[in-house]
């Protein structure tokens, strides 16, 4: 048996004795089965495991592949590897392909033997073939149905090396000999089984991470390997798995997050028609990015794709609360307030909107961060992502956003007195125009 799973049902969280979260349950299964020689082994969800071989081709969240020719130096070079692998911070459950290892008869018949006799291979090969396999002799009639009659030699004759050379072949001289006598019979090792890629023979060696981010994994064993493992000419690595899947999902974020940027960048300048307010109000993102940064650190989680989406979120949400300050701003000095007065009365104003505005959002995402259930490693980051970066962009929003506004509103005051002064005699004009 090369390889075997089992699915077991765990009791409720609230029942368990000796683990607290689902990494130190596993952690405590890897101690109590690290001392059983002779095995590899690895945890998952089974829908997350079915679905990560079917999309990725293996069950695990890093695989390594090795692409050569000779099965020898792949081999070889998947144990430099795998060495290296195990002293990397964050490997846990690692598994190298089984490329050898399998027992073989190999049967060499020797020509030069068989035709003293005049024997030749075909007759030889048949009676190995008839002693192994078996040959249909005759057919079986029942009925509509024919079934083939097959003989073959008793298992007491396929067992050893020994008995298999005890067989006879007939020379068709009156006489038989020993199948040993013609040919050169061995038990070798052979392989397990040849994986192929693209038309390329290859091994693979599995790893889970514990305790690290993916992406950082990777780097660091990318560079490990670089410096402590030399690959012939021909043979080249390839990096598979969840963090195949990550990568192409953060090239498509890289795309689709500019875009969303200037998607809420065009619509604020619709709204305030002028790309100054527009670009005040953007101003929040970066303290909404920050927030959600610290939050994942502090909260021990790692920049993946659901925390990325979790930004691009954030960045709707966040630019909401700027939108209803800076609005209510325009609408106070419409009615002749100066800035500051006007910046002070919207700040006061609209306080309990936008804090009721960001509560009730993190309120909502709060079953998110405490699942723990199934599908809680995917809700989690999102939810930490926005419920930081909301708690940082309100602060910006109503401390730094006035502030930059009021500084924005007296130096445009300020050049437009530069660029059109008044004239002695308007200066001179009472505040009626008489």
């Amino acid at each position: 048996m090369e390889k075997t799973g089992f699915v077991g049902s765990l009791k409720p969280r609230s029942q368990w004795k000796n683990a607290a979260t689902r990494e130190e349950l596993y952690e405590k299964m890897r101690e109590a089965i690290a001392d059983i020689p002779g095995i590899a082994y690895g945890f998952s969800q089974p829908i997350q495991c079915r679905i990560d071989e079917l999309v990725t081709g293996t069950r695990a969240q890093i695989i390594v592949k090795l692409f050569g020719n000779d099965a020898e130096i792949l081999k070889q070079k998947s144990g430099e590897i795998a060495a290296v692998l195990t002293g990397i911070r964050g490997t846990a459950d690692l598994v190298t392909e089984v490329t050898a290892g399998q027992p073989y008869v190999s049967i060499r018949v020797d020509r030069g033997k068989i035709a003293r006799y005049g024997l030749n291979v075909s007759e030889v090969l048949d009676v190995i073939a008839i002693a192994l396999g078996g040959k249909p002799a005759a057919q079986i009639y029942q009925e509509d149905r024919v079934f083939d009659l097959v003989l073959k030699f008793p298992d007491s004759t396929r067992r050893s090396v020994q008995s298999l050379g005890d067989i006879l072949v007939d020379t068709g001289q009156g006489f038989s000999l020993p199948l040993s006598q013609l040919a050169d019979i061995r038990l070798e090792e052979g392989p397990v089984q040849i994986s192929r890629e693209n038309a390329r023979r290859r091994t693979a060696i599995e790893v889970n991470i514990q305790g690290r981010d993916i992406g950082g994994y990777v780097a660091e064993a990318q560079k490990q390997i670089r410096d402590n493992v030399t690959l012939p000419s021909g043979y080249y690595i390839e990096w598979g798995g969840q963090f195949q899947n990550q990568i192409q999902a953060m090239r498509r974020l890289s795309i689709i997050t500019p875009v969303v940027i200037g998607a809420i960048l065009l619509l604020l300048f619709i709204t305030f028609q002028s790309l100054r307010l527009a670009l005040l109000v953007l101003l929040t993102l970066p303290f909404a990015l920050v927030g959600g940064i610290l939050n994942l650190h502090l909260t021990g989680m790692y920049l993946s794709v659901p925390a990325s989406v979790g930004f691009i979120v954030l960045f709707g949400v966040a630019v909401l609360n700027g939108v209803v300050l800076i609005s209510y701003i325009l609408q106070l000095r419409q009615t002749g307030r100066n800035a500051g007065e006007a910046v002070l009365a919207a700040c006061q104003a609209r306080l309990r909107p936008i804090l009721m505005t960001a509560s009730t959002t993190i309120f909502g995402l709060a079953p998110m961060i405490l699942a723990t259930g199934p599908g809680s490693e995917v809700q989690k980051p999102l939810a930490l992502v926005v419920v930081g970066g909301l708690v940082t962009s309100t602060l910006a929003t109503l401390l730094i956003l006035p502030a930059i506004y009021t500084r924005f509103e007296h130096k445009h005051h300020r050049t437009d007195m530069v660029t059109n002064p008044m004239t002695p005699e308007q200066t001179m004009l009472p505040e009626s125009g008489v």
